[in-house]
Parts: C-alpha cells; structure tokens; sequence
C-alpha cells in the first residue's frame, strides 16, 4: 500500500541503470545573499538589492489566500501551508540530486510517487544541462531570484520550473508561474548573454501522473512588467529603471 512505511533500503533510489545527465560547463554566475525584510525577500546584487520574483508576484494572490485562511482557520491553514512547504523543499530538492546524477533521498511513499512520476518526465526529455539552483537578477527589471533548472529539453534551451500539488491544476490558475519562468529567462540571458525564449513548469501532484506546462518568453513579458510595477508602486520603492515605466521592454 502506498501508505505503508519505508525500510531503511528504500530510502535512496539507486542511480544504477538510469539515465546519466550530462552538464554542460558554462559561465559561473556569482552567488547572492538573500534577506528578509519588512517588504519580502530581497537579494543583495552587485547593482543593489533586488526583491525575489517570488515575493513580487505573491501578491498577486494574497486576497486569495487570505479568503482561504479565513474559510479553513488560522491553525489548519498554517499545519497545510507547512506540510505544502516541506513537500515542495523536499521534491525540489530529489529532482536536483538526480539531475546531478545523485541519489536522491525519500523520506515517504507519498514524497516516492510524486518524484517518480517526475522522474519519467525528466527522463525523457532532459538533455544536456546548463545549470541548477542559479542565482539570478535583472538590473533592468530590478528583480532577482534561483532557478530551479536551465536544460536542453526536448532538444531546445528551457528554464524548467518545479512545483508540487495537492490537486490537477488548470492552465487559467498557474499565470504566476508562466511570469515566474518569463522572469528567470530574462534574468538568465541578461547575466550570461545566452538567449533562454521559452520555459516547462513541471508540477509534480498527489497520487496522479505530473503535469506539463509549457511557455514562451515573449508572451508573458506584459504581464510580469505589470506586476512589478505594482509591487514597487505598492511598497513605495524606486525602481533602478525608470525606463520599465515608460513601457520599454527587455
């Protein structure tokens, strides 16, 4: 049964016999400092301090959020927020191992479903990989973040982000993550000079296959720009680019 409990020797899921990434030697990209302040994540850059693109665009569901914590209570939203939290750190980080060629650790049956089902996905279309767990920022758009994975996938160069579910998700739900993944390619082609034009958002979910969203860079570029501003305009803060209010793109 799914829920029965792991031995010892379940535990690491043996590289053995599968398949072996291969990692392409590109430029190294400096690490960043990350703090908390009073207005979200911030990471201290060589051109200042930046605010997490994940800060950023969490606002864009924040009255969400705070309808469903109302609805479920304080206590119960906390206990799911928490396991959700756990869940997603701990899948991130199996599908980093493996993609390293490392043996990634399960802690349970229901954490072994979900990386499995990924695990096919990567399997298949994971080719040639250009970095993991990146820090990254954008002087223009004033952003700054760490991307999950940059790969050859299906034989073209993505930003492939991870995420995790309780439930199937519809495409009209997941925007945030479509101007998450915009921004990381921006960000990414910014530092390095290599053009990154589209992204996979790879969703790892309970007790169902994955699912796979895929994007292009150009066609969410409006949007992410709009959330920016309204994070900045929100919290009062100058943007280092006065041009990004005056419509100019990346």
């Amino acid at each position: 049964m799914l829920c029965q409990r792991l031995t010892l020797a379940g535990l690491l899921l043996l590289k053995s016999g599968e398949k072996m990434f291969q990692h392409k030697q590109v430029q190294e990209l400096a690490e960043l400092k990350a703090i908390t302040t009073e207005v979200g994540r911030v990471y201290k850059t060589p051109d200042g301090a930046f605010p997490s693109i994940t800060t950023i665009l969490g606002r864009l569901s924040r009255d969400d959020i705070n309808k469903w914590r109302k609805r479920v209570g304080e206590e119960t939203a906390d206990k799911i927020s928490r396991t959700s939290s756990s869940r997603g750190t701990r899948i991130h980080k199996m599908c980093e191992d493996y993609i390293n060629n490392k043996k990634p650790e399960i802690r349970s049956p229901l954490d072994k479903q979900m990386f499995m089902s990924m695990q096919e996905i990567l399997d298949d279309f994971v080719g040639e990989v250009y970095g993991q767990e990146l820090p990254l920022y954008s002087k223009h758009l004033g952003i700054a973040g760490r991307v999950d994975l940059i790969c050859e996938w299906n034989g073209k160069l993505a930003i492939v982000d991870y995420k995790t579910s309780a439930k199937i998700k519809k495409r009209e739900w997941v925007n945030s993550y479509f101007m998450q993944a915009t921004a990381y390619c921006i960000m990414y082609e910014e530092m390095t000079g290599i053009p990154v034009d589209r992204f996979v958002i790879l969703i790892g979910v309970d007790q169902e296959p994955p699912q796979t969203f895929y994007g292009k860079r150009d066609d969410n570029i409006a949007g992410l720009i709009d959330a920016i501003k309204g994070y900045y305009d929100e919290n009062d803060l100058i943007h280092i680019n006065p041009a990004l209010y005056s419509g100019v793109n990346p």
